[in-house]
């Protein structure tokens, strides 16, 4: 295989092919959270063809966002028990035929079905648990590090996707730039069949960073039915605090960042008289300023108290979500909006996903956070439908803004309940 012939490529030069599927993993969310965002360039595009009510489509990104979320934890069991190879190919499977399908779509009952159920299931199939998983698995060392970086993939799917889908979609139509996603799709695919493996051993190497000399041990073997594996997770985390903490953050987390700028600030930059194209850049702003904070978030998490860093990522994005209202969308004010949200959009993933390790240990963590970032999506499913019914009952946005900002002041005090771990006893 050529993974075979590329590891010890690699080895020659004393690179170690974690880093490989550090790429091809960040490719693959990459393209994924394309495919996420995408929805936000397509609202008023579907309005405006089929007369589909905000409301209406934000029920169906609900969806979604509800079972992209829920998937998390069967997928973490699923990447478990059949592979991250097989579950990563299925899922841009998945992902793709709906995207094909919904080309012909003309019923608002096709789009939930399409966008909402097919690809809240495949999309949720890989979710952040697939970065968790490689970073666990290829890495002794850099742990941290390498979940920001896969992590700030979903900033980089807006830098590179949104504004050229809104550009296109102005120009050619919303169903050419879904062509184009679908395109790049079978890319990622062709990606992962060539290059992911399951374990470091597959290549007969050792996690990054692991410098023992014992014989490579024999993967574990996952005969636990899935529904078994993922329910017995989340009774025994259930039954500890930090795990109820931890949910209720990261529900807040997703209600102040997917469910509500990722799906309707567009739209809303175009209540204001801002045109799509700029609102997509805007977006894509915020995605470099993310990209950047998640790798540094990563770094930090690795040596600084994450409940620290965590209480402070929450506490600027609330701020900065309470701001937004009072920029009067202008360039200098939605500029300063950009750099200071786009700066923790997802930072604190890497915090979370460092504090669920060290709480649940390395074996379970990618299962139990599967849960928690299933309180994720709750939230951004209860987020893109409230701000929808807010543009449609009261014709502005902006109290679900102000709801947000309040939500992200509220996790940043309830996430120093968490108390301190328990040192280690001296032997």
């Amino acid at each position: 295989m050529i993974s075979n012939w590329l590891s010890a490529a690699l080895a020659r030069r004393n690179i170690h092919y974690g880093w490989v599927m550090v790429g091809v993993t960040f490719f693959t969310a990459l393209v994924s959270a394309g495919t996420v965002g995408a929805p936000g360039v397509f609202i008023v595009p579907l309005q405006h063809e089929f007369g589909w009510t905000t409301a209406e489509i934000s029920s169906a990104l609900s969806i979604r966002f509800i079972l992209f979320g829920l998937m998390a934890p069967f997928a973490a069991a699923l990447l478990n028990r059949y592979g991250v190879r097989n579950v990563t190919l299925s899922a841009l499977l998945i992902v793709a035929s709906a995207l094909v399908t919904s080309l012909a779509m003309t019923k608002v009952w096709q789009l939930m079905l399409l966008w909402g159920v097919v690809i809240g299931i495949g999309t949720g199939m890989t979710a952040l648990v697939l970065g968790a998983t490689i970073a666990a698995r290829w890495f002794a060392a850099r742990r941290g590090l390498v979940v920001g970086i896969l992590t700030a993939s979903v900033a980089t799917g807006q830098l590179v996707f949104l504004p050229l889908l809104a550009s296109i979609t102005e120009r050619l139509g919303w169903r050419i730039a879904l062509v184009l996603i679908c395109v790049m799709l079978a890319v990622a695919a062709s990606a992962v069949l060539l290059l992911m493996r399951d374990r470091p051993s597959d290549v007969g190497l050792r996690p990054f960073g692991d410098e023992g000399t014992q014989p490579l041990p024999a993967p574990p073997a996952n005969n636990a039915p899935i529904m078994a594996a993922a329910l017995g997770t989340l009774r025994d985390a259930s039954k500890q605090r930090v795990f109820w903490i931890l949910f209720a953050t990261f529900f807040i987390c997703g209600a102040s960042t997917n469910g509500l700028v990722q799906v309707h600030l567009i739209p809303m930059c175009l209540d204001f008289g801002i045109p799509q194209v700029q609102a997509a850049s805007l977006l894509a702003a915020m995605g470099v300023f993310d990209f950047f904070g998640t790798i540094m978030s990563g770094w930090l998490s690795d040596r600084y108290d994450n409940r620290y860093l965590l209480f402070w990522y929450y506490g600027l994005r609330g701020l900065s979500l309470l701001f937004l209202p009072f920029t009067d969308f202008s360039f200098y004010g939605l500029s300063l909006f950009a750099m200071f949200y786009g700066l923790d959009w997802i930072a604190t993933v890497p915090p979370t996903v460092r504090l669920t390790a060290q709480r649940f240990g390395p074996e379970r963590a990618n299962l139990v956070f599967g849960w928690i970032f299933a309180g994720h999506q709750l939230g951004a499913a209860t987020a893109a439908f409230g701000a929808g019914l807010s543009r449609t009952l009261l014709a502005t946005y902006l109290p679900a803004f102000f709801v947000a900002g309040a939500l992200c002041v509220v996790a940043a005090l309830i996430v120093l309940a968490i108390s301190r771990p328990p040192k280690p006893v001296a032997a």
